[in-house]
């Protein structure tokens, strides 16, 4: 391998102080910013991503640590695997995770094949996780990062072996307030600069004003049903619509009922009771193991089925080449569709999947 790393710098403080750390560690850096979606015209403060503003941020740092900069332009791939996704997922009563998709298709595939065109063998990124090399396990691990609140290994958990060996995290073993610091005795114009909020192409709307908006479809207002299928009043189209959701419903009911199912062939979405959102089995499809190589034997586990879950235990079992069923001990509320189930060994992680029953 060589010393040169592609450095993917977003405009916010924690890229730009993950390629000052490159440079530091002696690699041989370029700048990289990823355009992938306009969101100029929708930009509000500082809450955007992709903006003219995050551009000359990013160059900014990389010219001040005497970098070359450049940005690319992947909008086509983005729309393809990450909006359509999206779309796609609330279109058939599922709800996606799109920061998994961009890290997993733009990140970390596109961005990794374009590092490897130009002759540069590592890429870097802001991300709160760590990469070793197991000799035990003759497997590159990802693990959980030093500052537990900012970890984000469960949106990571799609790497694969030679991504792994080929990405350097190196704020996995810093906290977010000594990140801010080092920016700010480097005099980064960003050292203060707040956190992208929400997802980066929905800006300040709903989500299904998006969809609409994007798709030029209108989605039709059907029925919301209970349990046997009683009537109880009318929705606005089920693309508003995800697994859990309580609030929002425009319904006067006697008391809270929840989304516990969103029928796309009937275009209805049943409601229930809170106890009706819990159960113990999960089945994840396209799934990326890390630590080992199979699961054909039941691994007891660590998982979550979203980012802000703490872990719960459970025993998995691989019942198929790209399926895995789960068990937890205890049941877990609304366990939903399209999110990713992530399984943990301690503060490794072991893979994951994408939640399909």
């Amino acid at each position: 391998m060589n010393n040169r790393a592609l450095v993917a710098m977003s405009g916010g403080v924690d890229s730009s102080v993950t390629a000052l750390l490159m440079k530091n560690q002696g690699y041989d850096c370029m700048g990289v910013t990823m355009k992938l979606f306009d969101n100029d015209e929708y930009k509000t403060g500082e809450k955007t991503c992709c903006s003219l503003d995050d551009v000359e941020d990013a160059r900014s740092v990389a010219y001040s640590l005497g970098m070359p900069y450049n940005v690319f332009n992947f909008s086509d791939k983005f729309s393809e695997c990450v909006i359509d996704k999206f779309v796609d997922a609330y279109e058939n009563g599922r709800t996606p995770n799109p920061c998994i998709d961009c890290n997993r298709y733009l990140k970390f595939d596109k961005l990794f094949l374009r590092a490897r065109e130009l002759g540069y063998d590592h890429i870097a990124t802001g991300h709160y996780a760590r990469i070793e090399y197991s000799d035990e396990k003759g497997r590159y691990i990802l693990k959980k990062a030093v500052d537990i609140s900012k970890d984000q290994s469960y949106v990571l958990y799609s790497l694969t072996q030679e991504q792994l060996a080929h990405t350097v995290f190196p704020l996995g073993e810093l906290t977010k307030s000594e990140v801010r610091k080092i920016a700010e005795e480097n005099g980064f114009v960003n050292a203060k600069k707040h956190d992208s909020q929400d997802i980066c192409f929905v800006i300040n709307e709903k989500y299904s004003d998006f969809i609409e908006r994007y798709t030029g479809r209108e989605y039709p207002e059907g029925n919301f049903v209970d349990k046997n299928g009683k009537v109880l009043g009318r929705h606005k189209g089920i693309i508003c619509y995800t697994v859990g959701q309580r609030k929002g419903l425009g319904l006067a009911l006697p008391h809270p009922m929840y989304v516990i199912r969103v029928d796309t062939e009937n275009n209805t979405v049943v409601l229930g009771e809170n106890e009706d959102l819990f159960s113990r089995e999960v089945v994840a499809d396209n799934i990326n193991l890390i630590s080992v190589e199979d699961i054909y034997e039941p691994m007891r586990v660590k998982a979550k089925v979203r980012y802000s879950q703490p872990e719960q235990w459970a025993t998995a079992v691989q019942v198929g080449e790209d399926t895995i069923k789960l068990v937890f001990d205890e049941p877990q509320r609304a366990i939903t569709q399209g999110q990713a189930l992530v399984m943990y060994d301690g503060d490794t992680v072991v893979g994951g999947g994408t939640i399909r029953k």
